[in-house]
């Protein structure tokens, strides 16, 4: 079962693009360290506060890879830079 989670948020605090690449590489770097899952800033590269990642999970089963994005999805969350202001799900 492949997961993918199209994540669009907004990041307060950038007044740069430099400042905005600096907050998405951390986050992206602890995803990417913690849980097998790839992500992207798949949109708004040359907007310094928008973002948008896509994520995505393979697994064995729907449920395993849910989970593993939803770690994923709170690890975004936590980040205190960063709002999410859509989540789009999609399985296939």
């Amino acid at each position: 079962m492949i997961g993918t989670i199209i994540v669009e948020g907004i990041v307060y605090e950038a007044q740069s693009l430099k400042e905005k690449r600096s907050v998405l590489k951390s986050v992206i770097t602890r995803i990417r360290q913690r849980y097998n899952i790839s992500i992207i800033e798949s949109d708004h590269q040359d907007v310094w506060q928008r973002v948008e990642w896509s994520l995505v999970s393979i697994g064995t089963t729907r449920t395993q890879a849910e989970k593993e994005l939803q770690k994923a999805l709170a690890i975004i969350d936590s980040h205190p830079t960063l709002e999410v202001t859509k989540v789009s799900w999609e399985w296939l």
